[in-house]
């Protein structure tokens, strides 16, 4: 071994004197004192070629760990293989060695229980569509183990969420049953929709024709009471005349009466009367039809 060596950037060594720790060796030229000090080595097999280089140096930048897909059973038991990554990063040298027996597999067995709980307490709905916020728990959950072993967790993700083959029957049925019920109540809302523009449509017509046959019969009553006034003006014996057309125009209403009798004045001298000035005659003559 040698005396004097260089650490890489962003490693770091751990040197222990007689067997305990002595101090940390940042990156640049370093030493140890021989038969006193060496190196402490981190053994490949447990912490694996990411977390370490040559078997002392102790990597200080984000690491990357992939759990694999794991089953999980959620509230409602149904089973989901989830896949899951994290990020993390040694912060304590001194506690990621000597406070935890192999890190990377503590760490993983940490994120493993921790999702496996969280997943555990939602249903099947919930897990599928609140990815974020299982996330964020698991995240949550495991900050305070990894400031004990001298870690710092930057994030987890959930990359992928599988259920086996009945679950997913069950969700593809539950699926069309749903979209069944949104376009039933999309066509119910139509039809009522519809139904009520409808009634507004015929509200606002019967509004305009009234209020057009409103105005008709006001024009209609304005000329008459002009032509009246007109015909005051000319004499009476334009009075009588106009009397007399009003008198022929209720023959013609009474003309179209559906029944079977039919009522008229006894004498058509009345009406040539009324282009006198005498009073008409009253009787009237049933006559059978």
């Amino acid at each position: 071994m040698s005396l004097i060596y260089t650490v890489p950037q962003s490693h770091c060594v751990i040197i222990e004197r007689f067997g305990k720790f002595a101090r940390i060796q940042s990156a640049g030229i370093n030493f140890c004192i021989p038969i006193l000090e060496k190196r402490k080595d981190i053994f490949e097999a447990q912490w694996g070629t990411t977390a370490n280089k040559n078997g002392v140096f102790i990597e200080l930048t984000e690491q990357q760990t992939d759990t694999g897909p794991r089953e999980c059973i959620t509230k409602d038991n149904a089973r989901v293989q989830v896949n899951a990554v994290y990020y993390w990063r040694i912060t304590d040298p001194r506690k990621a060695l000597y406070e935890v027996d192999t890190l990377p597999k503590a760490l993983l067995e940490l994120v493993l229980g921790s999702l496996r709980s969280i997943v555990g307490a939602n249903e099947l709905d919930a897990v599928l569509s609140q990815r974020e916020q299982i996330n964020d728990s698991v995240s949550s959950q495991i900050m305070d183990a990894g400031v004990k072993w001298g870690v710092q967790f930057t994030r987890v993700e959930i990359q992928e969420l599988k259920t086996d083959d009945k679950t997913a029957d069950a969700m593809r049925q539950q699926l069309e049953g749903e979209r069944t019920r949104r376009a039933t109540i999309a066509i119910a809302e139509g039809d009522a929709a519809a139904e009520v523009k409808i009634a507004e449509a015929n509200k606002t017509a019967a509004i305009l024709r009234a209020e057009g046959q409103a105005k008709a019969l006001e024009l209609i009553t304005q000329a008459e009471t002009k032509y009246v006034e007109s015909l005051t003006t000319a004499g009476a014996e334009a009075t009588n005349l106009l009397l007399a057309q009003k008198y022929l125009d209720g023959f013609d209403t009474i003309t179209k009466n559906n029944a079977d009798k039919v009522f008229l004045p006894n004498s058509f001298q009345a009406l040539l009367s009324l282009s006198v000035d005498k009073p008409a005659p009253t009787g009237n003559q049933k006559i059978n039809t």
